[in-house]
């Protein structure tokens, strides 16, 4: 690779639905006018949704890699990616945000490895905790969340305009008894991280409890074009072995991996919906753990977001097409959902 300047790198850390995204943002929202920023997003879905949530302006360049995990499934596209990245916008800060299923430590193997050595400066690796998870045994269990934990010099509290006190002071209580102890835990509402905390210096000493978690929970079974056997067509469903949608007729991709399904779908730019009844109808669909979109609503585009039973809408700038991605542990009625959201197109669109 070309010698660049030691590139102060982040990684930003939290399990399913914790709001690094919407740290990400807070984060983006203090980059100095006068620096140029790369950003990296690993999606666990098949599609891509995070990047429509990021801003588009001079001085920042994202490149998003989804289908899986960049520290596992994507493992190879990693270093490829990040070469790319780093040529084209030759950044003055350079931040990771892998999926929330993702465990850190084989990315941080390829920062600090001979291909980035003396390119990367790897600094403090960030992770957010909803505190609210300590009440569900599934994820205090796991094997990957824990590891988040460990490998973080700094723990952000977050959602703690949502948490009741008793379980904040016991997160914060429990982080406080961690060894090595972290070099900061901060407590935060809305992702609201304080830009210093980036360039805190990284513990070398941090180690993985179960450096092995990832792959043993990690079928590799991510399908980055999936092909369905039934004939879609026929029923006016997904154009499933097509690269591109029609108008009423969205591309469906499927994948799995650590225990989790994900279903994404990738609408044309034409398709159109009515804003009250997707919402109500996204909200009403069950045993997700994530569901996330960008919309198009007649002249305007949205963003959706929901975490279990937790929704919440933003304005987006223009997209290009308007796409969904649910995250569930186990396959739904990918078909009925389909045909629901396509009830759900603006009338005037319909052909």
């Amino acid at each position: 690779m070309t010698q660049y300047k030691s590139i102060p790198t982040n990684i930003i850390t939290g399990f399913l639905g914790v709001g690094k995204t919407t740290a990400l943002n807070q984060l983006l929202s203090q980059k100095p006018e006068n620096e140029t920023w790369a950003v990296l997003v690993n999606e666990f879905g098949q599609i891509g949704v995070d990047q429509a949530a990021l801003p588009s302006e001079d001085g920042l360049h994202v490149r998003e890699l989804a289908g899986g995990c960049i520290c596992c499934a994507l493992g190879p596209s990693l270093a490829i990616t990040l070469t790319m990245l780093i040529r084209r916008s030759n950044p003055d800060r350079l931040i990771i945000e892998p999926t929330g299923l993702g465990h850190p430590e084989g990315i941080i193997d390829v920062l600090q490895g001979i291909s980035f050595e003396d390119v990367l400066d790897l600094r403090a690796t960030v992770c957010l905790l909803d505190p609210r998870s300590l009440e569900q045994p599934d994820i205090v269990a796991n094997e990957v969340f824990q590891d988040q934990i460990n490998l973080a010099d700094v723990i952000a509290i977050n959602k703690c305009d949502l948490a009741e006190e008793p379980l904040i002071e016991q997160a914060t209580s429990l982080l406080g008894g961690i060894f090595p102890p972290k070099q900061r835990v901060i407590r935060c509402e809305q992702g609201n991280i304080p830009l210093d905390v980036l360039d805190l210096v990284r513990d070398g000493h941090l180690k993985a409890q179960f450096p092995e978690a990832h792959a043993l929970h990690h079928d590799h079974d991510h399908d980055h074009d999936h092909d369905h056997d039934h004939d879609h067509q026929s029923h006016g469903h997904s154009a499933v072995n097509k690269h591109h949608p029609e108008p009423g007729i969205p591309v469906r991709k499927l994948g799995e991996g650590s225990g989790m399904v994900s279903c994404g779908w990738v609408f044309h730019r034409d398709d159109s919906f009515d804003y009250d009844a997707l919402c109500q109808y996204l909200n009403s669909i069950e045993q997700t753990h994530r569901i996330k979109g960008a919309f198009r609503i007649g002249y305007a585009w949205v963003f959706y977001n929901r975490v279990l039973d937790e929704h919440s809408v933003s304005k987006l700038a223009y997209r290009r097409d308007s796409r969904l991605e649910i995250i569930s542990d186990r396959h739904l009625d990918w078909d009925h959902i389909e045909q629901q959201l396509l009830k759900h197109r603006q009338l005037d669109q319909d052909s």
